[in-house]
């Protein structure tokens, strides 16, 4: 599939030189036999391509006028995927001109003119029958993104203001390494040059980047991933718990839907989970939306307040052995 995607591509650029070309020219370019070149035409037609063929000593094949713009070479589920992923993006509001979510919705309302013909019914179907609910997020500059993603490919320094969690601003000049979104936000990991250490930025929080056109060499990540050196700073504070649940992963999942969670099925009927928690009030909310069998790996005092809070309720519930008067 690869080789034909390639070939595919090749006749297209060929064609759009706009010239017509023989049979037997273009298999010569394209190094195929004329047959695979008709097969490959007649794909072309499929996704919406307008290639004119002239038959007989002298035929050709040319690219109608004024089609250069190609529709995207996605199949079902890939044009079903960029849907969704837009809708995602725009989901994410902001209400700000040049946020990510703005050109998401944009995005979304074009695609269907880029698909092959033989999609955009079913584009429009996904299209029509599809809401998102809506979730407040900082806004991010899809600008910011995209130059922030050139400069760390080209391994460019850049300089920007950022305004820190309390308000304070600062120029700040950084060796971007990566960008990470987590929980509907996004994330700047870099080498600050003025503090010599790494540093995290929210990207919402960034404004007037300038790429500076000076270099920088590869630095060694502090952590195995991005992810989870920022998973380490958010989770500074909190206490890392793990349970072993017998549920199924995508059951955890649910229940712990609003928490930092790291969930990973062990065996048949368990699942063990990394949560990264204030205090272990907060686990006994989340998990008695579970209907599973449970057991407090560690730490110990969690377990041991779990199971102070057991006795109470036990002792609520009459379930102790002390008896409860009945309601009237």
């Amino acid at each position: 599939m690869a080789d034909v995607t390639e070939r595919m591509l090749a006749l297209l650029s060929t064609l759009q030189t706009g010239r017509p070309f023989s049979g037997e020219e273009l298999a010569s370019r394209l190094a195929v036999s004329p047959r695979t070149v008709r097969r490959d035409v007649e794909r072309l037609r499929g996704y919406g391509y307008p290639v004119e063929t002239q038959p007989g000593p002298g035929g050709y094949y040319r690219l109608v006028a004024g089609r250069t713009m190609p529709p995207l070479v996605l199949d079902d589920d890939e044009a079903v995927a960029a849907l969704l992923g837009l809708a995602t993006l725009a989901a994410a509001r902001s209400d700000e001109d040049g946020a990510l979510d703005d050109a998401a919705t944009r995005a979304y309302g074009k695609l269907d003119q880029f698909l092959p013909a033989r999609l955009r019914p079913r584009a429009a179907a996904l299209r029509a029958s599809l809401e998102t609910g809506q979730h407040r997020a900082p806004s991010v500059n899809a600008e910011v993104l995209a130059g922030l993603a050139e400069a760390i490919t080209g391994r460019e320094v850049v300089s920007f203001d950022y305004l820190d969690k309390r308000g304070k601003a600062s120029r700040r000049r950084v060796e971007p390494h990566r960008q990470v979104h987590l929980h509907l936000r996004w994330y700047l990991l870099g080498w600050d040059l003025d503090r010599s250490d790494w540093r995290v930025f929210r990207t919402d929080r960034v404004g007037g980047l300038v790429r500076t056109g000076a270099r920088h060499s590869s630095r060694e990540l502090p952590a195995d991933t991005a992810l989870s050196y920022l998973r380490q700073g958010l989770n500074a504070d909190r206490r890392r718990v793990r349970l072993a649940v017998r549920a199924e992963p995508h059951e955890v999942a649910d229940a712990l839907k609003y928490q930092d969670a790291r969930i990973q099925r062990v065996g048949d009927q368990e699942t063990r989970v990394d949560v990264w928690l204030d205090s272990w009030e907060w686990l006994v909310i989340n998990i008695a939306f579970l209907d599973a069998d449970f057991s407090i790996v560690e730490p110990a005092d969690f377990r041991t307040a779990c199971a102070a809070f057991a006795r109470r309720l036990l002792a609520a519930s009459g379930q102790d052995g002390s008896e409860t008067a009945d309601p009237p």
